[in-house]
């Protein structure tokens, strides 16, 4: 399995996770888990996604990712799995 997480943060507007997850789909990206929470007005989610089924490389859908983030004026992130949990261990 080939897990990625993909955060996304920004002012909160209609249709962030509809374009997020059309992009996912398009790719043959499955969505694991997800969790997002709206905080006065800030858009928060993280996803547990599994690209293995993606023709596409982890940098190539985080690159694509990033740029569907800017048409919707959110930051989206997308990190293998492994490079997640080692930047964020104690």
């Amino acid at each position: 399995m080939k897990k990625t997480i993909i955060t996304v943060v920004g002012k909160d507007t209609v249709g962030i996770i509809a374009r997020v997850c059309t992009y996912l789909a398009e790719n043959q990206i499955n969505i694991l888990d997800i969790t997002q929470t709206i905080v006065d007005g800030y858009f928060n989610m993280m996803m547990i996604t599994d690209a293995s089924a993606s023709k596409k490389s982890t940098g190539e859908i985080a690159k694509e990712l990033e740029k569907v983030g800017e048409t919707i004026g959110v930051s989206i992130r997308c990190q293998h799995e492994d490079i997640f949990n080692m930047m964020h261990r104690i």
